[in-house]
């Protein structure tokens, strides 16, 4: 038997989330399943919610054998904190409604529909990675999981200002983006890092960007990892040398589609590896790192993945 948790982020997609509400009653009670829906209000309350049913239910001793099923009815933020929430418990499955104005990690399975809800409520789980960091995060040390993506440098600066530019009226979700890039492309401004990898390679100095990757896709559809795979046991790593805004601007466009890593002339710009593990540090602290398109500050921060750790809800395919 599965009970299945829909919870609603109302800020997501500029309030678009709340409006799931009628669909999610109508669709679980036709089916008749088990259902619930909690609408979270504040950052942290996904992760706390979902966390607390967990250990009522590892306590419990009537429900050997229930699956918990857990609705991520928001963006990719909203998709990281059910997943910490429910990360380590085996009678977890963790599903993503995307109501969010990124919705990147979805976008890794593009044959399936996740805004259909009857799929969602048929769907099935497969096992995905997850990427495990620990460090002095906005303030604190913590030991948290990414479910997408890493960001530092432009990648994650350009997230920041998008993050303001959403807040003007008129100003969509791509076209904020844009608009951010060109801004930042105006500074160039990159990262000043110490970046250690397990083979013992170190990049020492200022970088144009940096990113960690579980999947392929940040910033609402730009494929700056094309080979990442969400269950191939390694994460990927782009580091990006801090080139002249012309060599930028030529980059930029193949980028944005994950092309970039069949030119030849990029091959002395781009440094891409699969890692188990890897170290980064600010030259000087704090550094920002987005995680999972949230904007963090941090200190020196250890990556390690962690394989096939969570249960990830693939709608079903219904003709």
């Amino acid at each position: 038997m599965t009970r299945h948790f829909f919870i609603i982020n109302p800020a997501a997609g500029q309030g678009e989330a709340i409006k799931l509400r009628s669909e999610i009653d109508a669709v679980c009670s036709i089916a008749g399943v088990d259902y619930g829906i909690y609408e979270t209000e504040a950052v942290g309350d996904a992760e706390n919610f979902v966390r607390a049913h967990c250990e009522e239910h590892a306590e419990g001793q009537d429900a050997e054998g229930e699956i918990l099923r857990f609705y991520a009815c928001g963006g990719d933020g909203t998709l990281n904190e059910v997943v910490n929430g429910a990360c380590g418990y085996d009678f977890t499955e963790v599903g993503c409604i995307p109501a969010g104005t990124g919705n990147d990690f979805i976008r890794n399975f593009p044959s399936r529909r996740f805004d259909d809800l009857v799929a969602q409520v048929q769907g099935e789980s497969r096992l995905c990675d997850l990427i495990h960091y620990e460090g002095h995060v906005n303030g604190e040390n913590v030991s948290r999981y990414c479910v997408n993506m890493f960001n530092i440098g432009f990648d994650s600066n350009v997230v920041d200002m998008t993050a303001r530019m959403k807040r003007l009226p008129l100003i969509t979700g791509s076209l904020a983006y844009l608009a951010s890039v060109g801004a930042m492309l105006i500074g160039k401004k990159g990262a000043n890092l110490r970046v250690e990898y397990k083979d013992g390679f170190v990049h020492n100095g200022k970088l144009l960007l940096i990113s960690v990757a579980n999947g392929c896709f940040c910033g609402g559809g730009i494929k700056g990892l094309p080979k990442a795979v969400t269950d191939d046991g390694v994460f990927d790593v782009s580091l990006v040398k801090n080139v002249s805004r012309r060599t930028f601007v030529r980059l930029f466009p193949k980028y944005t589609k994950g092309t970039h890593l069949k030119e030849k002339r990029l091959q002395d710009v781009i440094r891409y590896t699969h890692e188990t593990a890897l170290l980064i540090a600010p030259k000087r602290p704090p550094m920002k790192l987005c995680v999972d398109g949230e904007i963090t500050k941090a200190g020196k921060v250890l990556f390690r993945i962690q394989p096939k750790a969570f249960r990830f809800v693939m709608p079903a395919n219904i003709t």
